[in-house]
């Protein structure tokens, strides 16, 4: 029996798509050894949905030395600058402000090394937020697992449950130094599994799920992260476990040797079959 639960109110509805909005970099700092939140400002977030923590958005990053009036007439008239999707990990729309977390692989990337580079006054281009990912918090019992790539929209959903939810939530972590302090319900038990190699697939996350003593009732779902992983617990979640669609969030962030572009493409394949 689904036990009663209170639910948060429902946070405004994502904006309507818009132009690109100009971006500046207030703040940029490592909080872990493999993470760096960059805190962004502009006039325009002010109008940024309330309650948007663990929302996806699009940054848009210039080139290396690009002025902010080329990048500013870049984003109005074309081409496209070189685009990431990252969550949204805290807003505060009454000071114009919102973080955003990158995993820090150096210039492995181009948002890796713009986020490593970036500074007050940096600049970057910016379109969402989407829609949050869990707004109702209906379940006897969650699961949330992700790895560096998701630990945002984990620790966004976490943050956001009612104080009486209980679950299990695991993180796959760089090293032992990116644990994060999350204000995760008390009754949620964490779990931070060290994944020294990101690039090395990983079944970690699948083992401890299939060893949970799973419980009886409504069971409700965050996971995201690494493409193969996901397809495994997918599979697991929906065909052996037999969730329902609409009470499992789970969604493949990235691919293992694919760069976000060529991950984009594969996944719209794959729902076009």
């Amino acid at each position: 029996m689904n036990q009663t639960v209170s639910v948060p109110p429902k946070p405004d509805a994502p904006s309507k798509r818009r132009a690109p909005r100009l971006l500046t970099v207030s703040a940029s700092r490592r909080i872990t050894p493999n993470m760096i939140r960059v805190t962004l400002t502009a006039p325009e977030l002010g109008d940024i949905p309330s309650g948007c923590e663990g929302a996806h958005c699009k940054i848009m990053l210039p080139e290396d030395g690009q002025s902010r009036i080329d990048f500013t007439t870049q984003l109005a008239a074309g081409p496209r600058p070189a685009t990431r999707t990252y969550t949204i990990r805290f807003a505060r729309p009454g000071r114009h402000e919102i973080d955003v977390d990158f995993v820090a692989h150096g210039d492995e990337g181009p948002a890796s090394a713009w986020a490593h580079r970036a500074q007050p006054g940096s600049f970057c281009g910016f379109a969402g937020p989407g829609a949050v990912k869990l707004t109702e918090f209906y379940a006897d019992w969650y699961l949330v697992a992700a790895d560096m790539s998701a630990l945002p929209v984990a620790a966004a959903t976490l943050e956001a449950m009612p104080r009486e939810a209980k679950g299990v939530a695991l993180i796959e972590i760089t090293s032992e130094g990116d644990r994060q302090p999350i204000a995760a319900p008390p009754g949620v038990a964490m779990n931070w599994l060290l994944q020294p190699d990101p690039h090395a697939p990983s079944d970690a996350q699948e083992r401890l799920i299939r060893a949970l003593d799973w419980p009886e009732g409504t069971v409700q779902t965050c996971i995201a992260g690494e493409s193969g992983v996901i397809r495994a617990l997918r599979a697991f979640l929906h065909n052996e476990k037999g969730l329902s669609k609409k009470d499992t969030y789970i969604s493949g962030y990235w691919k293992i040797g694919l760069v976000e572009d060529e991950h984009q493409e594969m996944k719209r394949a794959e729902a076009g079959r």
